[in-house]
């Protein structure tokens, strides 16, 4: 049986479709009727449920436009192969004029207000490091696990590192500031090269070249630390201020571009955070006496797994897996425990 091959009204009509279902869904007067109907056309045909999840990340990274009082509604699960669509930028344009319906303001409007982006882009490294060039002509490295979107506003570069690890070249534009979001912090500069490294809600900056603002509550006007080359800003969830650091000339916080995991003879609580961003289950800590024994090394980022499993190995130490299975590291006692 031969498949059907879209003509492009009909490519169009779905990606209207998909636009329409994002603005009613979000709107606080939507019905149970429409709803029904909307699970309806979702379910229609694998295109529909893509192109709707794609309206819903550009409407998810538009974070200055006003949303209703009612919460949005869920994503509907995956269906289908994303990769067999390519996505249109048309996409692009209609949520911008959907949202701008929705405000309501004609969507040109809406990109001079600073409302509405004229560009989206999302990026994944999974198995492999991963450079990339965003459309300011910012290049950006992508460790192993590392996610981000980037939307260009009039007066604005805005990334959002959602999780992962990202070394940043920014194109210079002094009108248009570059900001990257990361856990609750953000990080803004108009020209630089940076790191970014993100676990949970921890969050280390390192400064290359150039000069960055770095606040850790998401607001770049109050409690704002500036950093210079060879400094970092560590931050998480709830910090005041970031704490900034002179880095030492043999830092190995860059090694993972090269695919390497260094470890300087750090306490297991501080070498954790590092190995479990490459792992899909995080390995726990036992109690205080396991978290301060010291590890050391040069390890691959691709092998970090075996790193775990060899622990027992180079340190005194035990493994054991907790009731949700995570692998507990445990100091070992003075005498074996028993089977």
């Amino acid at each position: 049986m031969t498949e059907h091959t879209l003509s492009e009204a009909e490519y169009d009509a779905i990606t209207d479709a998909a636009a329409h279902w994002c603005m009613r869904l979000h709107a606080s007067d939507c019905t149970g009727e429409e709803r029904q109907a909307f699970q309806q056309w979702h379910d229609a045909h694998p295109l529909h449920a893509f192109e709707y999840e794609a309206m819903l990340e550009i409407w998810d990274v538009a974070g200055d436009l006003p949303h209703p009082q009612s919460p949005a509604p869920a994503p509907p699960p995956s269906v289908g192969t994303p990769g067999k669509y390519p996505r249109s930028w048309r996409t692009l344009g209609v949520v911008a004029a959907t949202c701008a319906l929705a405000l309501p303001l004609a969507a040109y409007t809406g990109w001079n207000l600073g409302w509405v982006p004229n560009a989206y882009q999302h990026f994944e490294a999974t198995d492999n490091l991963r450079q990339v060039t965003l459309n300011d002509g910012t290049l950006v490295e992508l460790n192993l696990g590392s996610e981000l979107t980037y939307t260009h506003y009039r007066d604005e570069r805005r990334v959002t590192l959602k999780k992962g690890e990202a070394f940043f070249t920014v194109r210079h534009d002094i009108t248009q500031p570059f900001t990257v979001k990361a856990a609750e912090g953000r990080i803004r500069v108009t020209g630089t090269r940076f790191n970014v490294w993100m676990y949970e809600d921890k969050v280390r900056v390192n400064l290359i070249e150039g000069s960055v603002q770095v606040t850790s509550q998401g607001d770049l006007t109050h409690n704002v630390s500036y950093l210079r080359p060879g400094m970092q800003a560590s931050y998480r969830q709830g910090d005041f201020a970031p704490q900034v650091s002179q880095t030492s000339a043999n830092d190995s916080a860059l090694a993972w571009r090269t695919g390497k995991l260094v470890l300087d003879d750090l306490p297991l609580s501080d070498a954790l955070p590092l190995i479990n961003r490459y792992l899909s289950a995080p390995v726990m800590l036992a109690d205080s006496n396991t978290a301060a024994i010291r590890i050391g090394g040069v390890y691959d980022t691709r092998q970090v797994k075996n790193l775990v499993t060899s622990l027992p190995r180079v340190l005194p130490v035990y493994l054991t897996r907790n009731q949700d299975g995570n692998p507990v590291i445990n100091s070992m006692p003075l005498q074996p425990p028993k089977s």
